[in-house]
């Protein structure tokens, strides 16, 4: 992809494409191998240079600090500027290996019937110091609609703790919704029965990894109509195994019941 191409590019969906690198309009590099892309990402609003850094930090492993610099060489200062889709290129004095570690990914399957559990997402992650190795609580529970539970689930938009509870948005039909770059609502932060901070950070790392790492996670099947074989299904596609353990881990451990407290995801 040209400067030309990245500078004019727009987004039409047609249905998810084969991997993430259909829509981004960001590439990463090594400074010294301009050949190999070592992850990328599509630049919405709200996005600066320093999350750039933060991201590359959970995309790569490094020997030695390190720099970015843009396609004229000059060093992107680590500010709150806006960050600018183009060629980015590492820089250090010691090693870059992009990370083995590979992100959780989940199955959403169609709710049925009224009750509330049709929009509560609640997620369980391990491992969680606070609980004896997991995180299984109402208290970690926000309330979505279902288009926007589906793209949480997902890993389209996610919250990023350590940037003001930010929003950030890694796909092109996460920012119709107008959430990125936003805050949480600051009485939801107040509140001592939000969700924790660990949850919150853990669910940024696995939407960095899912969507910048390499050409990105593959896209799965996602419309699960009640009754059907969801899990056979998941077993004859990609990542078969991963996504069944994962699928089942969350179903055994899920909060069954109705909520002493739900909060909708607020922004400012």
């Amino acid at each position: 992809m040209t400067s030309t191409d990245q500078d004019t590019f727009t987004y039409r969906y047609d249905g998810p494409p084969i991997n993430r690198t259909a829509y981004r309009n960001l590439f990463i590099y090594d400074s010294d191998n301009h050949d190999t892309v070592l992850g990328g990402l599509w630049v919405a609003e709200g996005v600066t240079n320093t999350n750039l850094y933060s991201m590359a930090d959970i995309l790569c492993i490094f020997t030695n600090a390190f720099d970015l610099q843009d396609d004229k060489q000059c060093l992107v200062e680590r500010n709150e500027q806006p960050l600018r889709p183009g060629n980015y290129y590492i820089v250090t004095n010691g090693s870059i290996s992009v990370t083995n570690e590979v992100p959780l990914l989940r199955t959403l399957s169609t709710p049925s019937g009224t009750r509330v559990e049709s929009f509560f997402h609640s997620i369980t992650v391990p491992p969680a110091s606070e609980s004896d190795g997991s995180i299984n609580s109402v208290q970690n529970g926000i309330l979505l609609t279902l288009d926007t539970h589906i793209l949480f689930d997902c890993y389209d938009f996610s919250i990023n703790p350590d940037d003001g509870y930010k929003i950030v948005c890694f796909s092109p039909l996460a920012s119709h919704y107008g959430i990125a770059g936003r805050q949480l609502d600051q009485r939801l932060l107040d509140d001592p029965l939000r969700p924790v901070d660990q949850l919150f950070r853990w669910h940024f790392r696995q939407a960095v990894l899912t969507n910048m790492k390499g050409a990105g996670e593959v896209f799965f099947e996602m419309d699960f109509p009640p009754d059907s074989d969801m899990m056979g299904q998941i077993m004859s596609g990609p990542r078969a195994a991963e996504r069944l353990e994962f699928e089942l881990f969350t179903r055994l451990n899920r909060v069954e019941g109705q909520c002493s407290f739900i909060n909708c995801l607020g922004v400012l």
